[in-house]
């Protein structure tokens, strides 16, 4: 947990140019929502429900699922889309900025958490970590099992108790 903080705190020093902006966003969505490295790249303009805070989130098994959008994370996807994302034809949230406009890959969000750990001070770890902490804090701070498998939408609780055993092991 403070390893993330700190990788968010030199993350939030950032946001100065354009792909501080992004990967800014993208380190939010994977910390604070859980996203998997590919549903983050997946990320579609239209999947984004500004007004009731909502984001559609196509998951493992192509399932399609709503999450809130808290305001920290949807904060950051705003400044990016106003400050920074290239005028481009793809409906794809992140993209390159060279060259312009090309949707990020599952690869290239993994190489923004790399690139995040580096500049942090940090061992090199990789975006499912992320997801990991995610639930194992949940976990630590008394949240059921239940509702860390909702929030990590696990179809099954025997995926989540795997980060139970984790916690225990902590």
């Amino acid at each position: 947990a403070a390893d993330l903080e700190r990788l968010l705190d030199v993350a939030k020093r950032w946001r100065f140019s354009a792909t501080e902006r992004r990967d800014y966003a993208v380190l939010l969505l994977l910390t604070r929502l859980g996203l998997r490295r590919g549903e983050d790249a997946a990320l579609r303009l239209d999947y984004i429900d500004w007004r009731a805070a909502e984001l559609t989130i196509v998951g493992k098994g192509q399932r399609v699922e709503r999450l809130p959008l808290p305001a920290e994370p949807g904060e950051a996807i705003a400044a990016w889309l106003v400050d920074g994302r290239p005028e481009c034809m793809t409906r794809s949230v992140f993209t390159t900025l060279r060259p312009p406009g090309r949707p990020l890959s599952a690869g290239a969000i993994g190489h923004i958490v790399g690139s995040a750990c580096q500049s942090a001070g940090l061992n090199r770890i990789g975006a499912h970590r992320l997801r990991h902490t995610l639930a194992t804090e949940m976990l630590r701070a008394g949240a059921p099992l239940q509702e860390g498998g909702q929030v990590l939408r696990h179809r099954s609780e025997r995926s989540t108790a795997i980060y139970a055993k984790v916690d225990e092991c902590a």
